[in-house]
């Protein structure tokens, strides 16, 4: 008799909205439990009364930012749920965008909390267990091409994003010896709220950020995220660059 293969869990930061949303819906019909976790208990709650009927689903509310808060939630996980296989650090956000006279020091330690401190906060404890359980593990990080390069006004934001770029490739050095893989994928631009938070709601000026060409749907970077899970155990996609067909680069985007 063949033994029933156990469900993966996959673990998702910033998953009501954008590309953590697209991606747990795609890997819900995929078969995967999830813990799905958000600032919007609302909304979270709206993801698990959808979700719940096509796999196991927990969510958790908390902010990546608050290191208290993420361990709390995180060894508070029902027993099922702890075992976790993948991790999707795709919580992240632009606040402003000032040259760096005129910055805002609030924008800029949200950028700093949430993009790079807020990934390690919680990354650590879910390493350490996938340590202890001695079964390997994939951590994705959900970069940028900010982290690639650099654009005007753009300073602190791709100053963080550059930060994810190095602690992936750090990841993957401190943890390639016990069998956990870990990579990243820079998106380029992908119509999700990304522009609305990082113009503080100023929806005319967002909509103007992907008017005149396609840009990406978060539903490209959720496939991709669930390809590069789905790899055998030997083949790991360190680092991923994927832009819409019409951008060249931060600053170079083919508007009609």
């Amino acid at each position: 008799m063949m033994l029933k293969e156990k469900q993966k869990t996959a673990f998702i930061t910033g998953a009501t909205s954008g590309i953590g949303e697209a991606t747990a819906y795609l890997l819900a019909e995929q078969g995967y439990g999830l813990v799905l976790c958000g600032r919007r208990q609302d909304a979270l709650e709206r993801m698990e009364s959808v979700l719940s009927s096509k796999t196991n689903i927990t969510t958790l509310c908390f902010d990546v930012a608050d290191q208290k808060a993420v361990n709390t939630a995180i060894f508070s996980l029902p027993e099922k749920f702890q075992a976790i296989d993948v991790l999707i650090n795709n919580a992240g956000n632009a606040h402003g965008l000032d040259p760096i006279q005129n910055g805002n020091v609030t924008d800029w330690e949200m950028m700093l909390d949430i993009n790079v401190k807020g990934l390690l906060y919680v990354s650590q404890p879910i390493i350490q267990g996938m340590l202890a359980r001695k079964n390997g593990g994939h951590i994705i990080n959900i970069g940028s091409t900010a982290g690639k390069e650099v654009y005007p006004n753009g300073n602190v934001y791709c100053a963080s994003k550059h930060a994810v770029d190095a602690l992936n490739q750090g990841m993957r050095m401190d943890l390639f010896q016990h069998g956990i893989k870990v990579g990243a994928i820079h998106p380029g631009l992908v119509a999700t709220n990304f522009s609305a938070v990082r113009f503080k709601g100023d929806e005319t000026k967002a909509a103007k950020v992907y008017q005149g060409y396609q840009p990406l749907q978060a539903k490209d970077i959720a496939e991709i995220i669930a390809f590069v899970i789905s790899r055998p155990y030997h083949v790991n996609i360190a680092d991923l660059v994927v832009m819409p067909t019409d951008q060249a680069s931060s600053t170079l985007v083919n508007k009609k």
